[in-house]
């Protein structure tokens, strides 16, 4: 990987509380990579670190070949989008975004070419001398990336630029933000608590927990193959199965299945199932049955049946009354027992984590 921004052993603590423990993350020239935890996780104090906003209590950040933690924040190549936007009410949308250009003493001459460059990257030419004001919300967080992208920065961070926008315009604006990226090619760190969100647009998700590093993946590969309980919950549904193995068989509420390459480990285990992997069968057979690389099957009882458009959520009780998640095409209403079916392959063996 071509590394740009280089993250090294950093940690930051806030009077007697840790935030950010020994943070260590390459981003890569041209990347979007996601920035993805829950509330208090120190995802945010992260992008300030890198902007030059607080300063690490410990640890390096690097651009290239320059320390990045040592300068100011206006000698650093990056710019911030804040959720708010911070637009100045008083000034046009030309104003609001030539603001910057002034401030690094920009030739006055260069100066409307750089923002109708800009404005021309974000599809708003036609609103360079309207208020703040009467923009909707999608318009101003257009203006607000024209803003930071007319610097010319390296890296542009974004913390939860989308957050204000309604459902609809939020989805709008996520495809927006990835073709933009895509075409002016800057690197992007963007900061969100929304996994689906942070799925829609990474090349990679770095997942933050209390301070800690716990997977930086891509979507599809911390989707698939999580490395632990909690990112398995965090991205998206799943079923936390705990598992005994012995001789290369895992067990778990009566339902057995082979574990490729493990037939010498032993003891307790947790495999994370994604509900779609779980099929639903049209015939009954009595029973559980384990296959030599084939489907695992096991009948287990109704308990609700969610709507949801092209799918259905079901519950479904096993015979020790523990519950699993199941998401099927669309069906009728469906009661009593039924018999369903997952690839052994699907189950995913995770690390149980704690946070420090």
């Amino acid at each position: 990987m071509n590394s740009l921004l280089s993250i090294r052993n950093v940690a930051k603590k806030f009077q007697n509380r840790e935030v950010l423990r020994g943070i260590s993350l390459d981003v890569a020239s041209g990347e979007f990579l996601t920035i993805l935890g829950e509330s208090g996780s120190g995802k945010t104090t992260l992008l300030r670190l890198i902007a030059g906003f607080e300063q690490p209590d410990s640890g390096e950040i690097w651009m290239a070949d320059e320390r990045l933690d040592t300068l100011p924040p206006h000698r650093r190549h990056v710019n911030t989008v804040f959720q708010s936007y911070a637009l100045f009410p008083h000034l046009s949308v030309f104003e609001n975004i030539a603001y910057g250009l002034r401030v690094q003493h920009v030739a006055k001459a260069e100066i409307p070419s750089r923002v109708e460059q800009a404005l021309a990257m974000v599809k708003m030419a036609e609103f360079e001398h309207s208020a703040p004001s009467r923009l909707s919300g999608g318009q101003q967080q257009r203006v607000a990336l024209a803003r930071a992208l007319v610097n010319r920065p390296q890296v542009l961070l974004l913390d939860e630029p989308l957050s204000a926008l309604d459902a609809n315009l939020r989805r709008q604006m996520q495809i927006e933000l990835k073709l933009l990226q895509r075409e002016v090619g800057i690197t992007f760190i963007f900061v969100t608590h929304d996994q689906e969100e942070a799925m829609a647009l990474s090349d990679r998700i770095a997942l933050l927990r209390a301070g800690d590093l716990e997977q930086v993946a891509s979507p599809r590969e911390i989707y698939v193959r999580p490395a632990t309980a909690y990112t398995a919950k965090f991205i998206g549904q799943t079923n936390l199965l705990r598992a005994q193995v012995s001789g290369g068989v895992a067990t778990a509420s009566g339902i057995s299945w082979r574990i490729a390459g493990t037939s010498s480990e032993s003891g307790a285990a947790t495999f994370s199932l994604r509900p779609e992997c779980i099929r639903l069968l049209g015939q009954f057979a009595p029973g559980v049955r384990m296959a030599d690389g084939g489907p695992v099957r096991f009948r287990a009882q109704i308990k609700t049946q969610t709507f949801g458009g092209a799918t259905d959520l079901l519950e479904v009780a096993l015979s020790d009354e523990s519950s699993l998640r199941v998401r099927i095409p669309s069906h009728g209403s469906l009661q009593g027992e039924a018999e369903f079916e997952f690839a052994a392959a699907d189950a995913v063996s995770v690390r149980e984590s704690e946070p420090n």
